[in-house]
């Protein structure tokens, strides 16, 4: 296969490997991308951050950092903390992206996270406060894309869950005599992590085709795409699909079947990296 066929006729191109049942990166249609996690402060550019991680799907590279700060409850929610997602598509990551406020691309990505916090309960906003009325606290989730090479959602996601597994909050009374908060930085606690929610991508290729964990240029060439969330008990938290190529409801099934077992792959991979960073 020429190179010039990809460049003139992109889609032909991939047809051809398609019909082989392969990709042009050499990968399988239901295979991912090499994933690798990095977690906490090995990643000197946010050390700032209370928790941080670093994951790598192929090319595409995002870091994830959750910054802690004590605040008022909302009246309406006085038992509750909050969570404050957000993606960031800088110019650097991508030629498709420009410098300025958010584009539509990184706040839908930023609501998508919000969605999946909310739907899996992954954190429950009640263990985040201190005492009600009161206190409680902020987890603001920083999700940068450092290279964007296709399949945000899985990455952000995977980011995301792996630096809330590195937090550690410090104890914090109200001294009863002054009303002041107290923050005791020698006792650290972590998170509470409720559910693992891991996010599954496809694109769909004319119309029937699924591939799994797809790069930036079969995005753009693929009719539609769809993210199937789940949890380490195999519950579907969110399926996200913006348009595109409808799906029968057996390939939805089949992707909600590769879902589960990816979960099962991130997991795992995820407890593998906390083991080897938790001092013995």
């Amino acid at each position: 296969l020429s190179i010039c066929s990809r460049t003139v006729e992109p889609l032909e191109y991939y047809r051809r490997f398609l019909k082989e049942n392969c990709r042009p990166d050499g990968r399988e249609l239901g295979e991912f991308r090499t994933t690798t996690v990095n977690i906490g402060k090995c990643l000197c550019s946010i050390t700032t951050a209370d928790g941080s991680a670093l994951v790598k799907l192929g090319n595409t590279t995002v870091i994830c950092g959750v910054k802690a700060e004590l605040a008022a409850p909302a009246v309406d929610s006085a038992n509750k903390g909050y969570i404050v997602p957000n993606v960031e598509l800088p110019s650097l990551c991508a030629e498709r992206f420009r410098s300025g406020p958010p584009g539509e691309e990184a706040q839908a990505a930023s609501q998508f996270i919000a969605d999946v916090i909310e739907n899996s309960q992954m954190i429950v906003k009640e263990d985040l406060c201190i005492a009600s009325g009161k206190l409680a606290w902020v987890l603001y989730c920083d999700i940068i894309c450092l290279d964007y090479d296709g399949n945000l959602l899985d990455a952000s996601v995977f980011a995301l869950l792996a630096a809330l597994k590195n937090v550690q909050l410090p104890l914090v009374m109200i001294n009863e005599e002054t009303g002041l908060s107290e923050v005791n930085l020698k006792q650290k606690n972590p998170l509470i992590i409720r559910k693992h929610p891991v996010a599954t991508s496809f694109a769909v290729f004319d119309d029937t085709l699924l591939i799994v964990d797809p790069t930036a240029e079969e995005e753009d060439l693929a009719t539609g795409t769809v993210t199937i969330v789940t949890d380490e008990e195999g519950r579907l938290c969110s399926v996200h699909k913006p348009g595109g190529s409808p799906l029968t409801g057996a390939k939805l099934q089949d992707c909600i079947t590769r879902a589960i077992t990816r979960h099962k792959e991130v997991k795992k991979l995820i407890d593998k990296v906390i083991k080897s960073i938790t001092p013995k």
